[in-house]
C-alpha cells in the first residue's frame, strides 16, 4: 500500500468525477476526491452511496478557487501522502446567460471556478513532479472549448483557456517527464443532463452523427489511458470524446 501512486481529482462528486475517481481505483491508485469547504456531509454521503474502498479513496476538502488555501492544503497533502502522480482538473460550473445579459458575477464565477483553479490546484504539485521527474496533468475541456455554445461565452472562454495553459505547460514540463494532456467531452450522459426533458435530449442526440451520449464510463477510461504508461509519448494534445458532434 506504501507504493500506490496518488491521484488527485477534483470536481470529484458528479457525473464525470466519479466515475474518474472509480477508474483510477481500479488502476491502483489511491485518489484524493476533492469537495468543496462546507460539503463535508454530502462528500460523506456520496462516497457511502458510491461504495469505494476507503482505504484507496479518501476526501478533500478544497476552495479550488483560492490559491492560497491550495497552496497551504496540498502543501500539506504531499507531506502526508507523498508527490502526486496524476492530477485531474476536473472542477467546473455554469452560469449560463447570454452575454447582453450576463452579469460580472456569472462571468467571474465561471473563470475562478474552471480557468484560475487550474494555477490555483497546478501550481503547488507542478514543481515536485518535475523534480521527480514523472507526473501526468490531465485537464478535462469541452466540446464547447472547441466550437463555442450559444449563453455560454464565460464558460467556452474558460474551457479553451484551459487548452492553451495545457499547451503551453506541456512545453515547459516535457523534458521533466511530466505529460499535460486535455479531454473534451461532448454531451454526457451524466446525472444533470438525464434529467433533461426527453424532447430536449433528443434534439441534442440529433446534432451527434453517433446520435447518442457518451457516458461518463467513457471519460473515465480516456483519463485511465492518458495516465497510464501507454501514453508516456502523449503531451499537449487534446483528446475529443464527442460522438463526431465537433470535427476539427
Amino acid at each position: 500500500m506504501e507504493n500506490m501512486k496518488i491521484a488527485l481529482v477534483t470536481g470529484a462528486i458528479g457525473g464525470i468525477g466519479t466515475e474518474i475517481c472509480r477508474q483510477l481505483v481500479k488502476d491502483g491508485y489511491k485518489v484524493l476526491a476533492t469537495h468543496r469547504p462546507g460539503k463535508e456531509d454530502v462528500a460523506k454521503q456520496w462516497l457511502e452511496d458510491e461504495s469505494f474502498d476507503s482505504i484507496k479513496l479518501n476526501l478533500l476538502s478544497l476552495d479550488v478557487t483560492d490559491s492560497i488555501s491550495c497552496g497551504e492544503t496540498l502543501k500539506q497533502v504531499m507531506q502526508d501522502y507523498g508527490t502526486i502522480d496524476v492530477l485531474v482538473n476536473n472542477a467546473g460550473i455554469t452560469r449560463d446567460s447570454a452575454f447582453k445579459r450576463m452579469t460580472f458575477d456569472k462571468w467571474n464565477d465561471v473563470i475562478n471556478t474552471n480557468l484560475n483553479s487550474l494555477f490555483n490546484v497546478t501550481q503547488p504539485v507542478f514543481n515536485p513532479m518535475c523534480e521527480k521527474g514523472s507526473g501526468r496533468i490531465i485537464n478535462i475541456s469541452s466540446i464547447n472549448g472547441l466550437k463555442g455554445q450559444f449563453g455560454q461565452a464565460n464558460y467556452a472562454a474558460a474551457k479553451a483557456g484551459m487548452i492553451g495553459f495545457s499547451k503551453s505547460l506541456a512545453l515547459e514540463s516535457a523534458r521533466s517527464g511530466v505529460t499535460v494532456n486535455v479531454i473534451a467531452p461532448g454531451y454526457t450522459a451524466t446525472p444533470m443532463v438525464n434529467v433533461l426533458k426527453d424532447e430536449i435530449l433528443d434534439s441534442i442526440k440529433a446534432q451527434i452523427p453517433l446520435r447518442r451520449l457518451a457516458t461518463p464510463q467513457e471519460i473515465a477510461k480516456a483519463v485511465s489511458y492518458l495516465a497510464s504508461d501507454d501514453a508516456a509519448y502523449i503531451t499537449g494534445e487534446t483528446l475529443n470524446i464527442n460522438g463526431g458532434q465537433y470535427m476539427h
